[in-house]
Parts: structure tokens; C-alpha cells; sequence
């Protein structure tokens, strides 16, 4: 799983903001760091995410194999179950 397009232009355009992609026995992380000092706020409205992160506000729509999302010690989690196909 990759991250949405607007969390990578985010990514590009803001050097405080990092994104990482962690793989694990039974599942993907997704995992964005909006910078030292900086905790997100996380609004789910159906499929389109809404984080809130210091003044800038990123919506985008949840990846389709998106199991949970949800912001954790100030970073954004993106986490789908590792399948066969995404091994």
C-alpha cells in the first residue's frame, strides 16, 4: 500500500513532513510524521480522511485496502492486512 497521493505532495513540499512504509509478518503500515511538535487531529466522513496537523488541513480518500486508520504519539497510521498479493 502507498500513500495518498496528498500525503506524498504534502510530503514533497513540507521537509518536516515524513512519510515510511513498514512491512510486517501479517500486515503494512503506512506511517506519517508531520514534524517535531506537530499533533494531528483525525476526522473519518465515510471514505475521505480529514487530518488536521498544526495549521495545514490534508483530506484525502482512504486506500481501498485501508483496514485502520488512526494517529498515534502525534503520527498518522495506515495500516492494511498483508495478502499475498501485497507480500
Amino acid at each position: 500500500m502507498e500513500a495518498p497521493g496528498e500525503l506524498r505532495s504534502a510530503a514533497d513540499s513540507h521537509d518536516e513532513i515524513t512519510i515510511a512504509r513498514r512491512e510486517y509478518e501479517d500486515e503494512n503500515v503506512v506511517v506519517v510524521d508531520f514534524g517535531p511538535a506537530v499533533h494531528p487531529s483525525l476526522d473519518v466522513v465515510g471514505d475521505v480522511a480529514i487530518v488536521v496537523a498544526g495549521d495545514d488541513q490534508y483530506e484525502f480518500e482512504i486506500p481501498p485496502d485501508a483496514s485502520d486508520i488512526t494517529v498515534n504519539d502525534g503520527m498518522l497510521l495506515i495500516t492494511s492486512a498483508q495478502t499475498d498479493e501485497n507480500r
